[in-house]
């Protein structure tokens, strides 16, 4: 089976059947589509996005005091910041009931579970992997000792 690349289309082709094997999911996108999925992964890579959605998962529906307490470290400024872009982007809702005083609960939806559940694997290839950055760390900070200037 001859295969190779056609310059119209990427991706990997059959030329012998001329037919598409597979197409480079980044070359297959129209701007906007790139756009929202870069954002998507920035959203994933901040600071507090995959915390909240983490107590989420644990704890289930929860209230925002809750909520505020399971993140640890997070102000209430930036539980409200990433809860809004959260429930913007589906992967969260907000349930408010009309009570004295007015109570709001906040849940996953079904596709920030789907998200969660692509994103553990990578976790786990993280939490395998923590000796392994730690003696990385530790031969860098030691040869950035030994290159500083010298007491000659």
């Amino acid at each position: 089976m001859a295969s190779g690349y056609d310059e119209e289309t990427p991706g990997l082709w059959d030329t012998s059947r001329g037919i598409l094997l597979s197409i480079d999911p980044c070359e297959a996108i129209d701007d906007d589509t790139e756009r929202t999925a870069r954002e998507m992964i920035n959203r994933m890579a901040d600071k507090w996005s995959l915390w909240v959605l983490h107590a989420l998962v644990s704890s289930g529906r929860l209230r925002f005091s809750r909520l505020l307490e399971q993140v640890e470290g997070i102000s209430q400024k930036m539980l409200t910041k990433t809860l809004r872009q959260l429930e913007a982007d589906g992967l969260v809702t907000r349930t408010m009931y009309m009570e004295v005083p007015p109570r709001v609960e906040y849940e996953l939806t079904a596709l920030g579970r789907e998200l969660l559940t692509q994103v553990s694997p990578f976790w786990a290839w993280i939490v395998e992997h923590v000796p392994d950055f730690e003696a990385a760390r530790e031969r860098y900070h030691g040869l950035a000792k030994n290159d500083g200037p010298s007491s000659d």
